[in-house]
């Protein structure tokens, strides 16, 4: 699993915060010093924190989970939109859809109407409709692609959310909380930290910043999809070499259920044998 290095972060700018006056008292154990009226993030604790959320975020994946990567805002859309999709999970960059965690059923249905109109156009229903009918489908079907496309393989609830500044992504977190799922988070010098699980210290605001904590956290969940395969790999092993002892044992355990068969048929015999010679 890659790590950070306190020149990385550095050279990225990471430890640039919010000015002081914008500051949340929360985030006071990570912070290293003022300067110039502007909050320094302590590296060292950004380093721990993300080699722990990436250990963390390793084992959702390995057992199975999908993890759900949150940034709305411009400079963190692309980098997002391309990292996740660089592991296969899914991922929010445009509107965060309300309710979307609370009410995911809902979701799903609109999320199932793509699909829908996908199959008309397919099967030629979509060619029969008039021209005016075309165009509202058509709109409605780019409309449910920009804002949920990137979910559209999302058929249960995420394990743990990702999320890049936690202000602007409030509504998210409160639904994480509500349904107890851990979320994951860049904070800034000027957010809460109280409602984040694990906490990455860090520059929420500079592209490169946060280009390189998601590319920790990537290789790991592709370190943990890794790991996933080749389990899966070993057990289909040990199952077809299981196979023939299984066999083995089965054939030895009908021979055994013959022979006992034999006998009792055997003792009956004799038995009754024996009560002709008496008569």
């Amino acid at each position: 699993m890659s790590r950070l290095t306190f020149d990385q972060l550095l050279d990225a700018g990471a430890h640039f915060g919010h000015l002081k006056r914008k500051w949340n008292p929360a985030m006071a154990p990570y912070i290293f010093m003022e300067r110039n009226g502007i909050h320094i993030i302590d590296l060292y604790k950004t380093i721990a924190k993300t080699d722990e959320a990436a250990a963390a975020l390793k084992q959702i994946v390995k057992s199975g989970r999908k993890v759900l990567f949150i940034a709305t805002k411009k400079q963190a859309k692309q980098v997002v939109a391309d990292k996740a999709t660089s592991v296969g999970m899914p991922y929010v960059t445009e509107r965060w859809p309300g309710g979307m965690l609370t009410n995911f059923p809902t979701i799903r249905k609109a999320v199932k109407k793509m699909t829908t109109i996908d199959k008309m156009s397919k099967d030629g229903t979509f060619d029969q409709l008039s021209k005016r009918e075309k165009l509202q489908i058509t709109r409605q079907r780019a409309k449910l692609e920009k804002n949920l496309g990137s979910i559209a393989e999302l058929n249960r609830l995420p394990s743990a959310l990702f999320i890049v500044d936690v202000m602007k992504e409030h509504i998210a977190v409160a639904e994480a909380n509500r349904l107890g799922i851990p979320v994951f988070a860049m904070v800034d010098t000027n957010s809460n930290p109280d409602n984040i699980d694990f906490v990455i210290p860090s520059n929420d605001d500079a592209t490169k910043s946060i280009e390189l904590i998601l590319g920790v956290m990537c290789d790991a969940i592709t370190e943990g999809l890794q790991e996933r395969k080749v389990e899966k790999i070993d057990t289909n092993n040990d199952e077809e070499e299981q196979a023939p002892k299984r066999e083995r044992k089965v054939k030895a355990v009908k021979k055994e259920l013959i022979a006992k068969e034999d006998e009792a048929a055997l003792n009956a015999n004799v038995v009754s044998k024996f009560i002709k010679d008496e008569d």
